[in-house]
């Protein structure tokens, strides 16, 4: 895959993302939901921190949240540059096309959610009982503590599960629980096809 095609494939998976998030962000408020399909439904939730929610102050207690966003912030920007450099070096070294297929997409993703963590503070205001503001007066935080747009969500089953599963026996399960939004999608699938697919993402290497 050549470096045209991969920026092509870059900016619309950033497009796509990105329209989906200003669209959730000006036309929904926090935590309302649009029932698509009794399997599929527009649920709108922001992320303050890693997947699943989960925010560096959850394991070292020292450091506030504020600290700790910032901190997963600078991380993203730093992982970011370098699986950029990693997707110029796999295309001028000519591997393969799903190795660099792969990488553009998690690149892309990546991008995408650090837009929200760096500017979406800045130019957005809050989402709480209320349709947010673009490029309000005073936004709903600063640069660098934005908090991720997480809309699409998948509860393909939901039920009391029987008795005799271990731990989780009786109780009321939904799957697939998580809210995420394209940028997610795009990382995901990236990781996935490096795992399934990895002979054929490395074969030139």
């Amino acid at each position: 895959m050549s470096l045209k095609k991969a920026t092509i494939l870059i900016l619309s998976i950033l497009l796509i993302d990105q329209i989906s998030k200003f669209y959730i962000k000006t036309h929904f408020t926090l935590n309302e939901k649009l029932e698509v399909f009794s399997w599929f439904q527009i649920a709108f939730v922001e992320n303050e921190g890693m997947a699943w929610g989960t925010k560096i102050s959850d394991f070292v207690s020292f450091i506030s949240d504020r600290t700790a966003k910032v901190s997963l912030t600078i991380f993203r920007i730093v992982a970011v540059i370098g699986i950029g450099y990693w997707l110029k070096k796999s295309i001028a070294d000519r591997s393969s096309k799903t190795l660099i297929f792969a990488i553009s997409l998690i690149f892309a993703g990546a991008l995408g959610n650090i837009i929200d963590s760096v500017f979406y503070g800045l130019i957005f205001d809050s989402s709480l009982s209320q349709v947010a503001t673009f490029l309000p007066e005073q936004g709903y935080d600063t640069i660098f503590h934005g908090k991720v747009v997480d809309m699409l969500h998948f509860p393909l089953w939901s039920g009391v599960l029987p008795e005799w599963i271990p731990f989780y026996g009786g109780e009321y399960f939904t799957f697939f629980d998580p809210v995420f939004n394209i940028a997610d999608m795009a990382i995901s699938t990236g990781i996935g096809i490096l795992i399934f697919f990895n002979k054929r993402a490395f074969k030139n290497s």
